[in-house]
């Protein structure tokens, strides 16, 4: 600690008055890090500010880089992923230590599952500190480890004390967010080095571009052959969402019926005469019958793992010979069926739908290929209003499907539980990337948090569709009031966790704890510097849904859903842990 004068007596604090790392143009290592992410791509932080990174705070000020200040690690982490997925660029959320790095970590988790490219830069206790009684220590020694190290969590961890490991870890972090795919990494600062001046400038980090491995001639030869079974599909995910073009033009010409996975919606028209649907949580049963009638042999799978989210690990939704499996990840390859035969390849998505077109068309294989006919597709007629009673579901997504989905370029989001499951479901998009959910990691609080994080980065209408005990667990309307995020919550209200209490309903059990005291959200938003409006009925709707829309700055629609419909797949969700306890128990 230093001790600095303030009107003639010592005042104990951890800086110094007008210290040098505090100015606008103060060489600073916390601002070099900056500089360096910005010339990465970095254009938004998120995070909470503490002592531990008041250094750090001061350098991030003074880059080009924005930074938002939130109430809860968590949300500015949920945000920072939302803004990745929103925009594409890498995003850093800034946490202090100890506390603030733990609160930091749900978040940190999900994006490693999504795939999300984020950098974690939190305080951290020197060396020389650690073991001595620091407030909040954050030390390999005081953390679990894989805060300290590189695993489950982070793809790298780097805690320098210098500036030769500095540089060595920036340009490692920025090569990370250069690579194709996920990248998830912790940079751990002391405050010795944070406030640092360098003597001179000093570059860190240098710009890395990563060509994909592109696709060999005898692997698209064999895809094309094992293609020409007549019930043959197309089974793509949210890692092939850049690769939407070339996948319409091959499957349009070799008449391919396409499967999407939850997080891919829009990936592939969900209008299209070729699609069948969307497959696992919230699908619908076009895939099962898909399998059940047509008996692919052969099924080409695309950026997706086939997790439980996605296949319900369901036999039944596995060819009766092989898989062609591309990703550009080789460990999900066979990962979700071990025992099913398969060739792996690694190639970017798009690059090779564009490869397997070129060849289908020099050889002729569009030519030979002998599709089946496709199934006929049946569209269930509107609901109508009814005039008493809660809000059905139901009618809500089709409300939310006419006037938002059909009507306007907004981000739809929705939230872990009835809100994942009835979105999966109900809306239809024909545009990869305007609807994000979490599949795999699916924490409740991600999407009432992570809309204002994609709002804010890239400017557009988020609409998040969420539950009320997920807008109770965590929340960001404060934040986005600050900021002016152009955020519209739709809260299904029915005063309960509505999956956990018909899930347990469905498995035979009495509901525990699953009622809670209703939540009047509007009063909650209008208390925070939002403002909201409260449907009672489904007259009301497509007005209410109007007026939010028209309000300029972030708005809660509080609609007091019917408490009495389940989940749409709640029938196959419990087959599903039916069918795990019992391989478990074996």
């Amino acid at each position: 600690m230093t001790r600095v004068e303030d009107g003639g007596e010592d005042v104990v604090g951890w800086g110094e008055r007008q210290a040098a790392w505090a100015a606008a143009d103060a060489p600073s290592v916390a601002r070099s890090i900056f500089l360096a992410l910005h010339a990465a791509g970095v254009r938004e932080a998120f995070g909470v500010i503490g002592g531990g990174i008041a250094p750090l705070a001061a350098g991030l000020a003074n880059t080009p880089i924005r930074f938002y200040h939130f109430r809860h690690e968590a949300g500015a982490g949920f945000s920072a992923i939302e803004s990745w997925f929103a925009t594409g660029r890498p995003a850093v959320v800034a946490v202090t230590t100890g506390p603030g790095l733990f609160n930091v970590l749900n978040a940190a988790m999900a994006a490693r599952v999504d795939g999300a490219k984020l950098l974690v830069v939190s305080g951290f206790t020197s060396r020389a500190q650690q073991g001595r009684g620091a407030v909040q220590e954050t030390s390999a020694a005081s953390m679990p480890v894989d805060l300290t190290r590189a695993g489950s969590i982070f793809h790298d961890v780097f805690v320098p004390e210098s500036e030769e490991e500095l540089a060595g870890a920036v340009g490692r972090i920025v090569r990370g967010l250069a690579a194709p795919g996920g990248y998830v990494a912790h940079l751990g600062l002391p405050l010795s080095l944070q406030g640092k001046l360098l003597p001179t400038p000093r570059p860190l980090g240098a710009a890395w571009r990563f060509d994909p491995p592109a696709p060999t001639r005898g692997a698209v030869d064999a895809c094309l052959d094992a293609l020409r079974d007549p019930g043959a599909a197309i089974w793509v995910g949210h890692g092939a969402l850049a690769a939407r073009d070339e996948l319409l033009r091959f499957a349009e010409a070799a008449h391919l019926p396409v499967i999407t996975s939850p997080r891919a919606k829009g990936l592939f028209p969900e209008s299209h005469p070729l699609f069948i649907g969307v497959s696992g949580a919230g699908g619908g049963t076009g895939v099962h019958q898909w399998f059940r009638t047509r008996r692919p042999r052969h099924v080409l799978v695309v950026g997706t793992r086939l997790g439980e989210v996605t296949s319900f690990l369901a036999p039944g939704l596995a060819p009766s010979e092989r898989w062609t499996h591309v990703d550009i990840d080789p460990a999900a390859f066979g990962a979700a069926y071990p025992e099913v035969p398969g060739r792996g390849i690694v190639a970017d998505a798009a690059q090779f739908f564009a490869a397997l077109h070129a060849r289908a068309d020099e050889t002729g294989w569009y030519a030979r290929r002998e599709p089946s006919a496709l199934p006929e597709r049946h569209t269930e007629p509107p609901l109508p209003p009814r005039s008493r009673g809660d809000v059905r579901p139901s009618y809500l997504l089709q409300a939310i499907q006419a006037r938002i989905v059909d009507a306007t370029d907004a981000l739809v989001m929705s939230e872990a539980g009835n809100s994942f499951t009835w979105c999966n479901a109900r809306l239809r998009f024909d545009q990869p990337g305007r609807y994000r959910t979490s599949a795999a990691w699916g924490s409740m609080g991600h999407f009432t948090t992570g809309c204002v994080g994609a709002a804010l980065a890239s400017g557009r209408r988020v609409v998040a569709v969420v539950g009320d005990g997920a807008m109770l667990m965590n929340n960001e309307i404060n934040t986005a009031a600050q900021y002016g995020a152009r955020v519209l919550w739709i809260v299904l209200n029915d005063a309960q966790l509505g999956l956990n209490h018909h899930g347990m309903l469905a498995l035979g059990m009495r509901p525990l704890e699953t009622q809670m005291p209703r939540t009047d959200f509007v009063a909650f938003a209008r208390s925070q510097g939002a403002d909201g409006l409260a449907v009672t009925g489904e007259l009301e709707l497509d007005a209410a849904l109007d007026r939010a829309l028209a309000h300029d700055g972030p708005f809660v629609l509080d609609v007091r859903i019917d408490p009495t419909v389940p989940s749409p797949i709640l029938a196959a969700r419990t087959r599903s842990l039916e069918s795990q306890t019992r391989k478990g128990g074996a």
